[in-house]
């Protein structure tokens, strides 16, 4: 009887390892198929977010002057979620400090002195925002941060904070004041970025029309003029813009950075 016993028990011992191994097996393919679509979704996710900042980046440098799209628009570096309608933000100056009347005062690119106009009594509040910025010193050291040279589209976006042309979203203004009727900015404008669609998103970037360029109105209008540049827009082009841009999309080769770094070394307004 002890063989037939101890073949019992081997039998039974021999099922339980079976079940134990198939057990950690089951386990096992378990945990490999959890790993396969862990990192399934981990990629996707990757994916998806790489995307999405990758369309913010094309949004972010195409949305200002000089695009490529059939209906340009000339605003700042935008951000993906614009300013209510009506609605400003931050410690944007009174309109009554452009006290209605006609400021003159010189815009120094490195160091290309240009003399220069402003209206405010055509554009009270981008003219104020303007001479605030002038008066504190704000705009001393910030970037010229792009330039477009296409056929009927001339611009030098400045008053940027960083290279990169991020607008301060810390303070926006509206609304549009003084847009030309007929989209066309006549050479020597100085007119505020915004992002496009958003007649509150003025803020502290400002573009000199260096040839006259056609921009079309959008949803929110026009894009506010503030004054014009009297002299220097010869010196402008021989000291900056001769020097031309560099892309960053080479599917808009019109739109980039200028070849020469330029900044806003001195401004004054009386």
């Amino acid at each position: 009887m002890a063989p037939s016993n101890n073949t019992a028990r081997e039998a039974r011992e021999a099922r339980e390892r079976l079940r134990r191994y198939n057990a950690r097996q089951s386990v096992h393919t378990h945990q490999l198929k959890r790993r396969r679509r862990d990192n399934i979704v981990a990629v996707a996710g990757f994916v998806v977010i790489a995307a999405l900042a990758t369309s913010a980046q094309l949004f972010y440098f195409n949305g200002g002057p000089g695009t490529a799209d059939p209906a340009p628009s000339a605003s700042a570096t935008p951000t993906p979620t614009p300013t209510a309608a009506g609605e400003n933000v931050g410690e944007v100056p009174s309109p009554d400090l452009a006290e209605n009347r006609e400021w003159t005062g010189t815009l120094t690119l490195n160091d290309t002195p240009l003399a220069i106009s402003l209206d405010g009594a055509a554009a009270p509040q981008g003219v104020a925002s303007f001479i605030n910025d002038a008066q504190t010193g704000f705009l001393v050291g910030t970037t010229c941060h792009r330039l477009t040279d296409g056929e009927d589209f001339k611009v030098l976006q400045c008053g940027a904070e960083n290279p990169d042309g991020a607008i301060d979203g810390s303070y926006s203004f509206g609304p549009i004041e003084n847009a030309p009727a007929d989209n066309v900015y006549a050479e020597g404008s100085i007119a505020l970025a915004r992002i496009g669609g958003d007649a509150y998103s003025q803020g502290h970037q400002f573009f000199i029309v260096y040839g006259d360029t056609t921009i079309g109105s959008d949803a929110a209008g026009g894009y506010s003029v503030i004054g014009t540049v009297t002299s220097g827009l010869d010196e402008l082009e021989t000291s900056v813009i001769s020097g031309g841009q560099t892309p960053r999309d080479p599917a808009i080769p019109t739109d980039g950075v200028p070849n020469i770094p330029t900044s806003i070394t001195a401004v004054t307004v009386q």
